[in-house]
């Protein structure tokens, strides 16, 4: 059926909203696509919720082509679950009581309830699983931005999978990798999937999909040859190498007074501020003080500081460190401290000036292994100017959306949930499984990152909420509005998606509204087509149109 948009409500604007910064943020909300509800809860409307589906629809497809079997599990979600494996305590969770005291929460992933749900599986003949569900996530996210890009409330598809092995485990793991690879190519989308964190969802091994946008919450590392992808929480990189001093045979003292920074430092020192260390003391949760040392042009990269320490650290306070250290923020360093050193790899070669644990001292020449003994780790965030760590290439950092997450949580869930099978020798074991979200929403505020201009937004085909735009320019002309019902309607016969321009409008309104919108081809038909029977016809990507006879419009549309 043709829509005519007399009669939808598609609210367009001709400025963009005062907070928005994002593009897809801006032009999502002036196309009539969304519309924000509180901060971080946005509506779909009639039109988005249109393009929605049709990614939704798109994921469907290739999830079932894996095996995955679609079911839906409630919102509402009993504080116990969660309990018995420990996550209860997450601050992004919102919590909730009912009239009567019973406590309950609004999960953001469904990891608990669908293991629940599994320890219906008693043997290995009825593995491997893939059960997946569209279902409203709610998240105390305390800083919501970006439109559809960091929210309160979203719809996940999560897919979770269930295995008896090891090799079982990578099989889904791998199908779920391809099958998100053509999810992300069918709907127009750049992606790289790059390694990832499993962040609060736990989890052994884990990769993101990242598609590269003009604003997004990820950096995108890959490397000019093409041979290394990462994101950079966890991206590997090969620093610059640093101009040492001449090498000492022993730590020697420098009188440092009033320096607090690095940046002071090697200038008092007149050395390269590669040639520092920097030392950052923090506190595990079982609260042991350890000091993690980068290099001193380095940033110190939390993620991997969590991976070393196998677990959450904060940092020190000023009391903690004048009692480990004997002395201030601005002069740490590793020698004489007792307690765990964790050291870049950077670190690993040379000598460095380093806090001598003395208020207004450093120490030169100091070097690991003969100094002190540290145990090493990748700690680092990479930068500008790092290499390749597989072929020495340079590396790139774009901005990037997280358009999809899988990874494995073994028996993170199964073994305090109790969803365990009999295997083939009688034995019995927990279920071992895995993880895979795509967030619809995000996918398609990528798709308009990727996909705009200075007038609006250019929709991949495979998502774009009608095929063809009509446009009527019929100024009162009942013939004129008859011809292009008429055109529409050929169109529509034809298996397209076609929305008509019907309305009273000046020609520039709706040009200027077709633009935002979006939709792949632009047909108008106006007043000169009752004399020519030719109509201007344009891709939505293209500034300029072609006129071609009305007979032929069907056929230059479906040869696009």
């Amino acid at each position: 059926m043709v829509a005519r948009q007399s009669q939808l409500f598609i609210p367009t604007l001709r400025e963009d909203p005062a907070d928005a910064e994002a593009v897809s943020h801006k032009l999502l909300v002036r196309g009539g696509y969304i519309r924000q509800v509180s901060a971080g809860v946005w509506t779909f409307q009639p039109i988005g919720w249109r393009v929605h589906r049709k990614v939704e629809q798109i994921v469907r497809e290739e999830m079932d082509a894996i095996g995955g079997q679609e079911m839906l599990m409630p919102v509402l979600t009993p504080v116990e679950l969660w309990e018995t494996t420990g996550r209860v305590s997450i601050p992004e969770l919102f919590h909730l009581e009912d009239r009567s005291g019973r406590r309950f929460i609004l999960p953001f992933t469904h990891e608990e309830t669908v293991t629940f749900h599994a320890r219906e599986i008693k043997s290995y003949r009825e593995l491997p699983k893939i059960l997946y569900h569209f279902s409203v996530k709610d998240r105390d996210e305390p800083r919501p931005r970006g439109g559809l890009l960091r929210v309160r409330e979203f719809i996940m598809k999560d897919a979770y999978s269930f295995d008896r092995d090891e090799k079982g485990v990578l099989t889904s793991f791998e199908a779920h990798r391809e099958a998100y690879k053509k999810i992300f190519a069918r709907c127009g989308l750049e992606t790289y999937d790059v390694q990832a964190e499993s962040g609060v969802m736990g989890g052994k091994f884990s990769v993101d999909f990242l598609a590269p946008s003009g604003s997004g919450e990820n950096t995108l590392v890959t490397c000019e040859n093409g041979d290394y992808a990462a994101d950079l929480e966890v991206a590997r990189a090969v620093p610059r190498e640093p101009r040492f001093p001449e090498r000492l045979d022993a730590p020697t003292e420098v009188e440092t007074p009033g320096v607090a920074t690095i940046e002071a430092l090697a200038t008092l020192l007149g050395i390269d501020d590669a040639a520092t260390s920097k030392a950052m003391p923090v506190v595990t949760e079982g609260g042991t003080l350890v000091l993690a040392l980068v290099r001193g042009d380095d940033r110190l990269s939390e993620t991997k500081l969590y991976d070393a320490l196998r677990g959450a650290s904060r940092p020190a306070t000023g009391e903690e460190i004048r009692a480990a250290f004997g002395a201030g923020g601005g002069s740490l360093g590793p020698i004489g401290f007792e307690g765990e050193i964790v050291a870049d790899e950077a670190l690993r070669e040379g000598q460095f000036v380093a806090g001598a644990n003395r208020d207004g001292w450093h120490l030169r020449g100091v070097e690991a292994g003969r100094d002190y003994e540290p145990r090493f780790a990748d700690l680092r965030e990479p930068r500008e100017g790092d290499r390749c760590p597989e072929c020495g290439g340079a590396l790139r950092f774009r901005t990037a959306i997280e358009v999809g997450h899988i990874f494995n949580f073994g028996t993170f869930y199964s073994g305090p949930l109790e969803a365990t099978f009999l295997d083939e020798d009688g034995s019995e074991k927990p279920l071992l499984g895995g993880s895979y979200g795509i967030g619809p929403g995000r996918v398609l505020a990528a798709a308009v990152e990727q996909h705009h201009d200075e007038r609006g937004i250019l929709w991949p085909d495979a998502i774009a909420p009608y095929d063809a735009h009509v446009l009527a320019l019929h100024g009162g002309s009942s013939e004129v509005l008859g011809v292009a019902e008429e055109l529409a309607a050929g169109l529509d016969e034809a298996g397209l998606g076609v929305i008509l321009d019907d309305r009273d409008e000046r020609p520039g309104e709706k040009f200027a509204d077709a633009d935002l919108l979006g939709c792949p081809v632009r047909v108008t038909v106006g007043r000169k087509t009752l004399e020519d029977d030719a109509v201007d016809v344009r891709r939505r990507a293209e500034t300029t149109d072609l006129r071609i006879a009305r007979g032929d419009v069907l056929k230059w549309v479906q040869d696009r």
